[in-house]
Order: structure tokens, then sequence, then C-alpha cells
């Protein structure tokens, strides 16, 4: 960082600190609102006081003087009544590191989400990569994930191990591996060791991938599924992450030529036509 970029930094920070210091009324904290206050908000004395650092330390820390500690923001955070949004924005904006939320993912929102894309195949993955939901889209170019014992509902272990799913996707391990890579990302999560374990011993061929290092975020590819009534159906795969449920990822399709859109669009209007909302919607492991 050079020197402007660090003075720009600092100031930054400062007045976000200010900005919340004068939306906290002082009753907001137990303190008397007196009738010849002039300040808004909370004064400086204040916040460093109950903060427990000097005034002069917090004035320069606004003045975007100084950089300061993780233990001391987090005792102005405290003051400020900060909530989580804006405690992880104070901590970046200081430069510390701050781990991405994690929560319960909104699976009811994501599965409406994805139900809403009648021609795009969509699955949403937990950070290892196990199914969470599917649409009907996903149902017409590959085998049903349902039928798919709960256990083994995971789409690298399905693309690697599962002879239908192989059969469906015919560069199943070029997707696969660039799957591997990306799931590294998230190295510590205990169910994605769990899955890496497993496929060391079913596909031992493969050795090389489980021996590799290498580390990277999915990246979109163009992908070609098995022919069906004499179409060739092709798609753009993404994997995108929703900004409200960090610890999920939505693997979605795209069609990408004017052959595979009617298609999708016709196998999607002549089931509804048989089977209404039930068949177009989404399944997923709750039903």
């Amino acid at each position: 960082m050079g020197i402007r970029d660090e003075h720009d930094h600092r100031h930054e920070l400062g007045a976000f600190l200010r900005a919340h210091r004068e939306l906290l009324a002082p009753e907001d904290i137990g303190l008397p609102r007196s009738p010849r206050r002039r300040t808004p908000g909370l004064r400086r004395e204040e916040v460093a006081a109950l903060s427990g650092v000097g005034v002069a330390w917090y004035t320069w820390l606004e003045q975007g003087r100084v950089d300061t500690s993780r233990q001391v923001l987090e005792a102005v955070a405290r003051t400020l009544r900060l909530d989580a949004d804006a405690h992880r924005h104070l901590l970046e904006l200081a430069g510390f590191h701050v781990p991405a939320a994690s929560g319960p993912m909104p699976v009811d929102a994501l599965r409406a989400l994805v139900d809403g894309w009648p021609i795009s195949p969509a699955l949403v993955l937990d950070p290892a990569m196990d199914l969470v939901a599917w649409n009907h889209a996903w149902r017409v170019i590959a085998p049903d994930p349902a039928e798919v014992p709960a256990e083994r509902r995971n789409l690298l272990s399905m693309l690697l191990t599962d002879p239908a799913y192989r059969a469906h996707f015919p560069a199943h391990e070029a997707i696969a591996l660039d799957l591997v890579r990306h799931l590294r990302t998230r190295a510590d999560h205990p169910r994605g060791v769990e899955i890496a374990a497993e496929l060391r011993l079913a596909r031992p061929d493969l050795a090389a991938w489980w021996q590799c290092r290498a580390v990277a975020v999915f990246a979109p590819r163009t992908v070609a599924t098995r022919p069906m009534r004499g179409v060739s159906p092709r798609f753009a795969v993404s994997l995108l992450t929703p900004a409200a449920a960090p610890d999920a990822t939505v693997l979605v399709g795209t069609p990408v030529d004017a052959e595979t859109i009617a298609h999708m669009a016709g196998r999607a209007g002549t089931e509804a036509g048989f089977g209404g909302h039930d068949v177009l919607g989404v399944r997923s492991v709750e039903e």
C-alpha cells in the first residue's frame, strides 16, 4: 500500500467511526442527555472512555492520523453498537482479515431461485458439494438426484463414481477436476475432507489429482450433455455464490444455442402440461 493509499485508508476509517458516533444517542448507552449538548450523537471523549482508550488517541483515529490494533477497534465497535455488517466493514477498512460470515443457508430462497429457471439446469450445493436442492431442468439433462442414496448425493462423487452420471456428461472428468480444485479452497471443511478421502479409494486411477495441491475458483466453461431426441444440449456452466448465503453455491447451466433453448423449453412445456407446478418444481433433500 502506497503512502497516499494508506492516507486515504485511514481517513475513510475515521469518517466511518465519526458517522456512527454521531448516529448514537447518549441515552442509547445509558448517558443522560443534557439540554446544552450541541454535539450530534456521542462526544469523542465519551466514546474514548467507554472503549478504554485515550481521548487524544481516539481523536487522531477519527482524523486518520494513526493506525490501531484490532483489540481497540473491537472495543470501539462495541461502544458504537455496530451491527454485524458494520463491524465487519470497520475491520476491513482497517486492513484486518475477516472470515466469511457463516450461518444456515436460506434453502427456501435458493430453492425458489433455481425453480425460476425452467430451461437452465441448476443445483444448490453446500461447501462440500453435497446437493441441497435441484430444479426440474436438471432432471431433464441428468438422472434425478432423488434416486441417488443421500450419503452419495455429492456432485463430485456422482460425476466420478456413478455410471449414470458419467454417461450423461461426456466431459465429466474435466468438470470434476475443476470442482476438486475449487473444493480445496475450503480445505478445512470436515465433509470436504471426508469426500476427498472416499474418492481417493474409489478412483485410485486419479492418484495424480489427489497428490496435486492446485487450488482454483471454478471458472465458467461450456459443457455438452448426452444427446437427447436428436439434440446435443450445450450449456455455459457457472458456479455462483449468493451474497446472502456464503456457505452455499449454485451451479447453473445457461443454454448457449438456439437448439438447446428450444429443446429445454419444449421439455419444460410438455411436462408442465402433464404435471403442473409439481413437475416443474424443485426437488430437494427435504422431500
